[in-house]
């Protein structure tokens, strides 16, 4: 099966491109020989970037969880105005 697209190929087969991407995995067009981009299921895209933790889980996971900072600041510093 057909996985890598030069370019021209691709452009004159996108609807083959889009549906073996869907059906059959990532598709690779190639530019002068060369990868250059990869399609992919909608599905396939939303597991690659779909976080593995919530933001919560990630926090309490930090290696800087539990180190002692010392955070100074001038408490008569109380803000600025700011004209709405």
């Amino acid at each position: 099966m057909n996985t890598q697209w030069p370019l021209q190929e691709a452009r004159n087969h996108l609807s083959d491109v889009v549906k073996r991407a869907r059906n059959d995995g990532p598709q690779t067009i190639t530019l002068h020989g060369e990868p250059a981009v990869v399609v992919l299921s909608v599905e396939q895209f939303r597991t690659l970037t779909r976080p593995n933790q919530t933001l919560s889980e990630f926090l309490a996971n930090s290696p800087l969880r539990g180190l002692d900072l010392e955070v100074e600041r001038d408490r008569h510093d109380v803000g600025r105005d700011v004209s709405l």
